[in-house]
């Protein structure tokens, strides 16, 4: 009968020589925390600036070094509400909803074909999607503008909702074709077992399946088209000019009117901003589908 084995403590030396590997493993994400944190307020920094510079006076916002104490005033925001800036808000608001539906309609069930129901050349046809964002916006600017003007269209807002939903339909195709890719096959051949016909299926089986997709998607092509410069700016006037042609009005031959322009853009951008905390659940779902099997 084998003699029993005795384990022999460990020492006191032993202990101190583990003990900085343990404090070494936490430090690490600790200090991977801490480069988030300030890489999070390096981005968020001029964002926070701007909005500052907002609520100052023109004499405190444009100076070098710049002013950190300051008594805040409303002032720069009235007369942003008194340039008129409504009619361009509208107008950045319709070109953009309506562009964002005419792009789900299209795209949704262009990203279904060339994911579910592939065809022989669906590589080609995802290759000339992606082709359109290759040619330079400034490249097709002149031709673009013979063609709104020869059909009067210049300075009409239904020119924008095409040219944006023709800027955003490639990039949403091949956003969607990665969410559809992920949708179990199983559930389609389910639901074909059942009976459930070609539109039955993608509206009860694969949408809400895919609805955080459909959410990310949606929130990318309202970011696009509500920042839309160069196309705003060429091929509108007074009647369909949006938010960003608002902006430029603050940069004149007098100077810079710095906190002006500050309290214009935090007015611009505070639609986007509730539009993404509004759906940031699904756009969180959305760029992570698909990442855990």
């Amino acid at each position: 009968m084998a003699a029993p084995t005795t384990e022999r403590p460990a020492s006191t030396s032993e202990t101190r020589e583990l003990a900085p590997a343990h404090r070494g493993n936490r430090a690490g994400p600790a200090l991977l925390t801490v480069l988030t944190w300030i890489l999070g307020i390096g981005f968020f920094f001029p964002i926070l600036w701007m909005v500052l510079s907002a609520f100052k006076k023109e004499t405190d916002a444009y100076t070098s070094p710049p002013t950190l104490f300051f008594t805040p005033t409303l002032e720069q925001f009235q007369t942003v509400f008194s340039s008129g800036i409504g009619p361009y808000l509208l107008n950045s608001l319709f070109a953009t909803v309506m562009s964002t539906v005419f792009v789900l309609l299209f795209a949704v069930p262009a990203a279904y074909a060339v994911s579910l129901r592939p065809v022989k050349k669906t590589q080609d046809v995802l290759f000339f999607f992606i082709s359109t964002k290759m040619l330079p916006v400034v490249a097709a600017i002149v031709p673009i503008y013979v063609v709104v003007n020869n059909i009067g269209m210049l300075d009409n807002i239904w020119t924008l909702v095409v040219l944006y939903t023709a800027m955003n339909l490639p990039i949403a195709v091949w956003m969607m074709r990665s969410f559809f890719q992920e949708v179990p096959k199983e559930l389609l051949e389910a639901a074909s077992m059942d009976g459930a016909s070609l539109w039955r299926s993608m509206r009860e089986v694969v949408l809400p399946v895919v609805s955080p997709g459909i959410a990310a998607t949606s929130l990318i092509c309202v970011i696009f088209a509500w920042n839309e410069f160069f196309f705003a700016v060429n091929l509108t006037a007074a009647t369909a000019a949006t938010v960003p042609v608002f902006l430029v009005g603050f940069i004149t031959s007098e100077g810079l009117y710095f906190a002006k322009l500050c309290a214009a853009a935090t007015m611009c951008a505070l639609p986007v901003v509730i539009a993404g905390w509004i759906a940031q659940n699904k756009l969180v779902q959305g760029l992570s589908f698909g990442a855990v099997k």
